[in-house]
């Protein structure tokens, strides 16, 4: 279950980096070419946040109940601490992820409620775009 588990969260990975080029590169252009807002636009911003809800439930799955990494790190915290990878598993690969989850929430929910095209288009690059950083610095590039 746990390598169904993790191959699922890996190839979700990708689908989640090819929809959050499209919609960024959806978005700057609407942005800097002063566009509207279309329906397309909002179903773009629905795909991407909820394939990024998606991904977060399968690793929560495997971080509170299938990852042997994760297990070894949460029977020993301290100790975990001082390996550097245990500590990106349970601490910063989790953190960063999370916190890129809730910048796409917080740029969907702002962008949501603007009522100027341009802005709209704005508000939601610059969240989902420092979400992205916050993902490229907690992918596991090791493992690919």
């Amino acid at each position: 279950m746990y390598t169904g588990f993790l191959h699922v969260h890996d190839t979700l990975r990708w689908i989640l980096l090819l929809s959050l080029t499209i919609t960024l590169l959806k978005y700057l252009v609407g942005w800097l070419g002063n566009k509207q807002w279309k329906k397309s636009d909002n179903v773009l911003g629905i795909v991407f946040t909820s394939l990024m809800d998606i991904q977060l439930l399968t690793g929560l799955v495997l971080y509170f109940f299938l990852s042997p990494v994760t297990k070894l790190a949460l029977s020993d915290f301290g100790a975990a601490m001082k390996n550097a990878d245990l500590r990106f598993y349970a601490v910063e690969h989790f953190s960063m992820m999370l916190i890129a989850v809730v910048l796409v929430h917080i740029g969907r929910a702002k962008s949501k409620k603007i009522k100027f095209d341009r802005k709209k288009f704005k508000t939601a690059f610059i969240f989902f775009f420092i979400a992205l950083i916050f993902m490229l610095a907690a992918i596991p590039w090791n493992r690919l």
